[in-house]
């Protein structure tokens, strides 16, 4: 069974009793995650992170990961996560002159380990998790979130209200990076500091093929290694590749090297 309840646009409540891939594989604001129950994975370019119960994990805004959620020994996995958009960001930055003293040296991941002040926060929302509160309640409550997260790492403000959009980086370089990751090619330009028309030319100048063309090869070629050389089943490997569904993997895979995945 799955059952997530989201409170208002801001929190989000999640409860499964199975295990759960999330299909967003892009943070398109920072977060913060709280784990009650069960664990979470967060899978990106650099490794996998793991949140245990009691546990809780700041990420970065535009950042790839693919998120696996794990029911505990009870047969619950519950969290909480609370978005701190740029919208709001910017009103507490004008609010209270708040603003980057310079570049942010930190990771793009946060983890903290069980800790009271996280703890009593997020208990505070657990009276929320069913109902939907005012925006002037919810803004309180990110704000609390807010500081809450300054106080434990002050480095953070460099991050928080910086409200740049991403530069032109090296495509080959990130594209090699983060081919695995099932995000739309408007998402991949945005990354990539381009826009989609530049990004598709640049592209094709690069690796001499469509973004389209070149991404279900690079993944097929991958799925292969792990399914041959790893031992890995195809039902574990298509989504760490980056294909949607299990079906569509398998017809790309045999149009491509003849045989079914599961006969490798």
């Amino acid at each position: 069974m799955v059952n997530p309840e989201p409170v208002i646009s801001n929190f989000l409540y999640s409860c499964y009793t199975s295990r759960h891939n999330e299909s967003e594989q892009c943070v398109p604001e920072h977060v913060l995650t709280h784990v009650i129950a069960g664990s979470v994975a967060f899978y990106t370019a650099d490794g996998r992170h793991e949140l245990m119960p009691g546990q809780t994990l700041f990420i970065k805004r535009n950042l790839l990961t693919r998120v696996m959620k794990y029911p505990g020994p009870g047969g619950e996995m519950k969290s909480f996560s609370i978005f701190l958009e740029q919208s709001f960001l910017r009103d507490y930055s004008a609010e209270n002159d708040t603003i980057a003293s310079g570049p942010y040296q930190g990771t793009p991941f946060i983890q903290f380990a069980a800790d009271s002040l996280f703890k009593a926060y997020f208990e505070s929302l657990a009276p929320y998790h069913h109902l939907q509160i005012n925006n002037e309640l919810a803004v309180l409550k990110q704000r609390e979130a807010l500081l809450l997260l300054l106080h434990q790492t002050p480095d953070v403000k460099n991050l928080l209200f910086d409200f740049s959009e991403p530069g032109k980086i090296d495509l080959e370089e990130f594209m090699n990076r983060h081919y695995r990751f099932n995000v739309d090619l408007r998402r991949f330009a945005y990354l990539t500091g381009r826009s989609l028309a530049t990004f598709k030319r640049d592209f094709e100048k690069i690796f001499h093929a469509s973004p389209s063309r070149w991404l279900q090869q690079k993944r097929l070629q991958e799925a292969y290694f792990q399914i041959k050389e790893k031992k890995k089943k195809p039902s574990d490997v298509y989504l760490e590749v980056g294909f949607e569904d299990l079906s569509h993997f398998s017809f790309a895979f045999k149009k491509t090297y003849g045989v079914a995945p599961s006969l490798v």
